[in-house]
C-alpha cells in the first residue's frame, strides 16, 4: 500500500521590515545566527518525522516571514533531510515565498540548485506610490526584474497582488490587472486588502488615516477579477488564487482539502491523522522562545490536541468552502465521519442555498461565486 500523503511546512519568521498590513508571525531582528537556526529547524524536522512517520511527502513549502532571507544552504539541508526522513514523491512540489528585492532575487539560482522548483513572489503592487503605502522595500523595476529572474530559474512561479487599496477605482484595478496578466505565468494570487487587528493599518484605519474603497467598488473589482481571469485561462480555484488547469499550488490544496501536513518553525501549525484521530500541533510563536525550546527539548511544540467531533467538522467546512470545487462529500465523510450536508442544521443550510450562496449536488457542497465573495459571513451563519 502506498504511504499516506503529507505536506511539510517550514516557517522562517524573519523579515527586513514589518509590512503595515501583515498579521503573520513575522519579526524584525538585527541579525540572525543562520547556522544555529539551520540546526534547530533540522532538529524539529526530525521530531516532526517521529510525529507523522511512514508518510509520502508530496509537497514542501517555505513560508514566513521572508524565507528568501534564509541561506540557500539551509534550504538545501532541509530539503535533503526531508527526503531522508520520509518517502518523497518523484514529482514533489517545493515552494518558497520570496520578496522581489534585487538582493533576494540574486539567490534564485542557488535556491533552484537546492531543490526549490516553485517560487511565489510578493510583488503586491505595480506602481511606486502603492508599494510605498504597503510598506514594501522593492521598486517596480526590481519586481519586474525578479519576475524575469524567476522565469529563468524555476519551471513554476507565481506572484501576489493586493487590490481594493485606498483610492483605487475599479478602472485603475482593471488597468493594473492587465499589466499583471502580461507578466503572469501559470498562477496568480490576488487579494483584497483587509484590515487585520494588531497591524499598523488597523490603527491607521481606525484613526481615519486612510479610507478603503466602498463595498460596491470592492465587489466590482472582485467580480471583474473573476471574469477576466477566467477569460485569460486562469480561473479561480480558491477565493484569491487563480491558475491554469493543473497548475494550482498543491501544498495549499492540502490545507483546503483538509489533508495532512506537519509544520516546523516558530508558530507553525500541523494537522495529521494518528490512527483514526486528527492531531493538531502548534509550535511556539516567539522566535527566541522557539529556538530555546528546540535546543533544550528537540522541538518547539506549544500545544498538541486532538481535533474531533464538531470542531473537526467546522475546520473541514471552513477550509473546503474556500475552494471553487467545494467540498467532496465522500472525502469529507471519510475524514469527519459525517456527510457535510447532514452535518449542518437544515435551518442554517437551506436559506443559504435558496439565496444562491451555496450549491449542493450528489458529490459536492460548494459556495457559489457570490458565496465565496462573502465567505466569512457565510461561515458565521453555518457554524455559529
Amino acid at each position: 500500500m502506498k504511504p499516506a500523503p503529507l505536506g511539510v511546512y517550514v516557517h522562517w519568521p524573519f523579515c527586513k521590515s514589518k509590512c503595515p498590513y501583515c498579521d503573520f508571525n513575522s519579526h524584525v531582528r538585527e541579525g540572525v545566527e543562520q547556522a544555529r537556526w539551520r540546526a534547530a529547524l533540522l532538529r524539529e524536522l526530525e521530531h516532526a518525522a517521529r510525529e507523522a512517520p511512514g508518510r509520502r511527502v508530496e509537497t514542501m513549502f517555505f513560508g514566513g516571514g521572508t524565507p528568501s532571507l534564509m541561506e540557500p544552504e539551509t534550504v538545501a539541508a532541509l530539503i535533503a533531510r526531508t527526503r531522508e526522513l520520509w518517502d518523497a514523491a518523484p514529482d514533489i512540489e517545493i515552494t518558497l515565498e520570496a520578496n522581489p528585492t534585487s538582493v533576494e532575487a540574486s539567490r534564485f539560482a542557488a535556491l533552484a540548485e537546492a531543490g526549490v522548483n516553485r517560487v511565489s513572489l510578493g510583488v503586491q503592487a505595480l506602481d511606486a506610490a502603492s508599494l510605498k503605502f504597503l510598506g514594501r522595500e522593492h521598486s517596480t523595476d526590481e519586481a519586474l526584474d525578479a519576475l524575469a529572474t524567476a522565469r529563468r530559474h524555476f519551471a513554476r512561479h507565481s506572484f501576489d497582488l493586493i487590490y481594493a487599496r485606498p483610492g483605487q477605482t475599479p478602472e485603475a484595478w482593471t488597468e493594473e490587472l492587465e499589466r499583471a496578466l502580461a507578466l503572469a505565468g501559470e498562477h496568480l494570487s490576488l487579494y483584497q486588502l483587509t484590515i487585520e487587528r494588531g497591524t499598523r493599518f488597523f490603527t491607521d484605519h481606525a484613526r481615519g488615516t486612510f479610507v478603503l474603497p466602498d463595498e460596491e467598488a470592492s465587489a466590482a473589482m472582485f467580480e471583474h477579477t473573476q471574469a477576466r481571469l477566467i477569460e485569460a485561462g486562469l480561473p479561480a480555484y480558491e477565493i484569491s488564487n487563480h491558475a491554469r488547469p493543473g497548475a494550482a499550488c498543491r501544498h495549499n490544496l492540502i490545507y483546503w482539502r483538509y489533508q495532512d501536513y506537519v509544520g516546523i518553525g516558530p508558530g507553525a501549525h500541523g494537522r495529521f491523522a494518528v490512527g483514526n484521530a486528527k492531531r493538531a500541533t502548534r509550535r511556539s510563536s516567539g522566535p527566541e522562545a522557539w529556538l530555546e525550546s528546540v535546543e533544550r527539548t528537540g522541538h518547539g511544540t506549544a500545544e498538541t490536541s486532538t481535533v474531533e467531533g464538531q470542531d473537526l467538522v467546522e475546520e473541514a467546512l471552513m477550509m473546503g468552502l474556500r475552494l471553487a470545487d467545494g467540498i467532496d462529500r465522500a472525502t469529507f465523510a471519510s475524514v469527519t465521519g459525517v456527510d457535510p450536508v447532514e452535518a449542518i442544521d437544515a435551518t442554517r443550510l437551506d436559506p443559504l442555498v435558496r439565496a444562491g450562496f451555496l450549491e449542493i449536488d450528489v458529490t459536492h457542497l460548494r459556495a457559489t461565486s457570490e458565496g465565496r465573495q462573502r465567505l466569512n459571513a457565510l461561515l458565521e451563519r453555518l457554524v455559529a
